[in-house]
C-alpha cells in the first residue's frame, strides 16, 4: 500500500507547520472533518495530516474495520482538500504503534517541517502515560482540543501544551456504529461518500 504522503510531499521538498491527527476512524465521521477544518484555519497550522492507526489483533472485525476499508473511507472524506493528507504509514511500521516512534519516523523523512500532534482534552487525561511523552513534548508541539465532559485542567502540568477554542463536537464512532447497527439513519452525521461506502458495503450492521 503507498503512503500518497511520499508521492504529494516529496522529503526535503518543503517547509510546513504539519498537524497530526492520530485515529482509528472507525468510521470517520463530521466531527473529526469539523474539528480538521477548525484546526487548519485557526490552529496554527500550514497541513493536517490524518495518521490513521493499524487495526488491533486483539479487537474483533465487528469492532474495528480492516485496514483498506478505513484508509478508502478517509480518503472519501478528505476528497480533493489540499489542507489535509491522509497517512497509512503506521500500518507499515513495527507494532504496537507508539506515537513518539511514529514522530520520530517521520521528523527524519520530512526534515523541514515542524510536527505537531492533535489530541482531544480526554487523551490529555492520560499523557503521561505515552511511551517517551517527555520528548514528544520537548521535540514537538502539541494541541489539544476541548472534548465534552473533559475540561482543560491538566494543562498546567503541560506548559508547553496549546490548547485550542474549537467548537466541542460530542459525536463519536461508536454513536455511529451503534446506530447502524441498530437500523437508525443517520447519514448526515457522515460525510456523503462515506455514508454511501458503509451502505453499499453493510459494515456495522451486524
Amino acid at each position: 500500500m503507498t503512503d500518497l504522503l511520499n508521492i504529494l510531499l516529496p522529503p526535503g521538498k518543503i517547509s510546513l507547520k504539519v498537524g497530526l491527527y492520530f485515529g482509528s476512524y472507525n468510521p470517520v465521521h463530521i466531527g473529526h472533518l469539523a474539528i480538521a477544518n477548525f484546526l487548519v484555519e485557526y490552529g496554527g497550522i500550514d497541513q493536517l495530516w490524518f495518521v490513521l492507526s493499524p487495526q488491533n489483533p486483539h479487537k474483533s472485525k465487528e469492532n474495528l474495520l480492516n485496514d483498506y476499508d478505513r484508509l478508502e473511507m478517509m480518503h472519501i472524506a478528505v476528497g480533493n482538500d489540499h489542507r489535509f493528507r491522509v497517512s497509512d504509514i503506521e500500518f507499515r511500521l513495527p507494532r504496537p504503534s507508539y506515537t513518539s516512534d511514529t514522530l520520530a519516523y517521520l521528523a527524519e523523512k520530512y526534515p523541514n517541517h515542524h510536527f505537531s500532534i492533535i489530541m482531544g482534552s480526554d487523551n490529555l487525561m492520560n499523557f503521561h502515560k505515552w511511551k517517551n511523552y517527555e520528548s514528544i513534548l520537548e521535540h514537538y508541539g502539541v494541541i489539544v482540543y476541548p472534548r465534552p465532559g473533559f475540561g482543560s485542567e491538566m494543562i498546567n502540568a503541560y506548559p508547553k501544551v496549546r490548547i485550542v477554542s474549537a467548537p466541542q463536537m460530542d459525536i463519536s464512532s461508536t454513536f455511529i456504529r451503534e446506530a447502524i447497527r441498530t437500523g437508525k439513519n443517520i447519514r448526515h452525521f457522515l460525510p456523503p461518500g462515506v455514508w454511501e461506502y458503509i451502505d453499499k458495503m453493510g459494515f456495522y450492521k451486524d
